[in-house]
């Protein structure tokens, strides 16, 4: 499976790309702030169980399409690279990621906060090719079980970003603040991004990978 080291780059990378302002973590916030933190715990729920759903239609996919046609493995590495240099283009050119704002939602019950939640991620394409993108630099077809890999990584990914939302959720205001306040940090934290995105996508290019 994943060496130590493996496994820290993936999660310092996972952990870079959930502090990144995106819908999930402003529609959890949004519903903290105004409905309160158990409403904001309810749609973070759903948005993982929509996590979930991608994970296990990535995982599936990527080892149904790998175990047919195993020179499928290059063609999706370059698609993947591509795809990260592209966010990380998206994250550092001129006015490329507007600053953090919550937004203005009705009280709505546990269920539809939940499935709100869920429908926000489930209908999320980024999702979807993240995990396409992202995984494959750390799949190793000498170990064999590819599922069992990628659900290993979408499991650190998941609970990194369960973990880190939760922490926005239930400071939803103060971070609201700060991050309205301090635009110098929101800068630095686009370009920290941009820079791993770019090094995550060279190395998938440049990366040699043994034969299954």
């Amino acid at each position: 499976m994943l060496a130590p080291q493996e496994l820290m780059l993936f999660a310092l990378a996972a952990l870079l790309l959930v502090l990144t302002p995106g819908p999930n973590m402003v529609y959890c916030v949004s519903r903290s702030l105004t409905q309160g933190p158990r409403a904001g715990l309810l749609s973070l729920a759903g948005v993982l169980a929509g996590f979930g759903v991608h994970l296990l239609a990535a995982s599936l996919g990527l080892t149904a399409l790998l175990a047919a046609v195993p020179m499928a493995f290059d063609a999706i590495r370059l698609a993947g690279a591509a795809y990260l240099l592209w966010l990380a283009w998206q994250a550092v050119k001129p006015g490329g990621a507007a600053p953090f704002e919550a937004r203005d939602l009705p009280h709505d019950t546990p269920r539809k906060l939940f499935l709100m939640g869920f429908m926000t991620n489930l209908l999320n394409p980024k999702v979807a090719m993240f995990y396409l993108s992202f995984f494959p630099q750390f799949l190793h077809p000498e170990r064999g079980q590819w599922l069992l890999q990628s659900l290993s990584l979408g499991a650190v990914q998941i609970s990194i970003s369960g973990l880190v939302n939760a922490l926005l959720v239930l400071f939803a205001a103060r971070v609201a603040l700060f991050m309205n306040r301090s635009q110098g940090w929101m800068r630095a934290q686009r370009y920290v991004m941009g820079t791993v995105l770019g090094l995550l996508a060279v190395r998938l290019l440049t990366e040699k990978r043994p034969a299954a």
